[in-house]
């Protein structure tokens, strides 16, 4: 047994058993995946993987075990590389950080601008998608952390710690109707066409659970993931905004109007999330504080260490 045959192994399953595709990921040839999976199962003596004709569908029962198995060692040998490089070069290396869009652009450039100023000699790399990929990057060891609203408490595997809290905010150009009206509420928003974010981004479940709690259809007229985007087209008069509030820059969005809506739509927890297990250089402790106050080495270490750090809270 070697780890390269683990490692075609782990990819095979993260690829949904696409030998081609795990072949590419981990740069080598389909026939060299299929020969280390056919030779890992020769010496173990039992399938790890159902087949159709040439074709792998499926881990076996013993092939489900043999993968826990297989992503523990993994795991402990991606910990001792990052313990070496935690002693031997303190303060360089590569941080890798998974983010939503939102998340990249409005809440970490301050914090990594402080970061790098702290640690010169350390590339910072930043992975952007949707919650769902925010999580598997961290899961997959892609990422060191993950920052995302959605998705990270999904998954036993991960570690998620509130970061900070958030609500939407409603953007309409400065001359739009809504502005004189006092009493906000969801029946007038309904009233309107709105512009907001996609599905799984930003808080949106949020926004449908509210308007369907009143029984109301909103008239969704625009989706997307960048706030910017969404402001543009408010901007140009196709609706009104629901945004989240790190998004509006009063010195730049001076052709919009803003208010708070936490009081329609309730409030938002952006976590961060560390993959279980896995040993973190100290300089991701430094960029844990960074990203919020609370979430201070101490406090960070006990909980990766699954001690009870008492109650935390926002």
């Amino acid at each position: 047994m070697n780890l390269h045959q683990f490692r075609f192994l782990q990819e095979a399953v993260r690829r949904n058993f696409n030998l081609t595709e795990a072949a590419r990921a981990l740069f080598t040839s389909q026939p060299g995946v299929s020969k280390a999976i056919i030779e890992l199962e020769d010496e173990l003596g039992v399938e790890i993987f159902s087949r159709h004709g040439k074709r792998i569908r499926k881990l076996t029962p013993p092939g489900e075990e043999v993968l826990r198995s297989v992503e523990i060692i993994l795991r402990e040998v991606g910990n001792l590389k990052r313990i070496g490089q935690n002693y031997a070069a303190q303060d360089s290396g590569r941080l890798d950080i998974a983010a939503t869009h939102t998340q990249a652009r409005y809440h970490l450039p301050q914090v990594v601008a402080e970061f790098r100023r702290r640690f010169p000699r350390v590339t910072v790399h930043l992975l952007q998608g949707s919650p769902d990929q925010v999580a598997s990057a961290v899961l997959e060891e892609r990422a060191d952390l993950g920052l995302a609203t959605e998705s990270l408490l999904d998954n036993p595997d991960l570690i998620s710690l509130p970061c900070y809290e958030w609500q939407h905010l409603l953007v309409t150009p400065a001359s739009h109707a809504l502005n004189e009206t006092e009493d906000l509420s969801l029946q007038a928003l309904a009233r309107h066409p709105i512009v907001t974010y996609g599905q799984a981004f930003a808080g949106r479940r949020r926004i449908d659970q509210a308007f369907a709690q009143q029984g109301l259809q909103p008239d969704i007229v625009l989706e997307a993931i960048d706030s910017d985007v969404l402001k543009t087209y408010v901007e140009l008069g196709m609706g009104v905004g629901l945004i989240a509030e790190m998004a509006f820059q009063p010195e730049k969005d001076t052709q919009l109007r803003a208010r708070p809506v936490g009081h329609l739509f309730g409030h938002n927890l952006t976590r961060v999330a560390f993959k279980r297990g896995v040993y973190q250089r100290g300089f991701v402790y430094v960029l844990a504080e960074l990203l919020s106050p609370r979430l201070s080495r101490k406090l960070v270490e006990q909980v990766l260490r699954g001690e009870d750090a008492g109650t935390f809270s926002i």
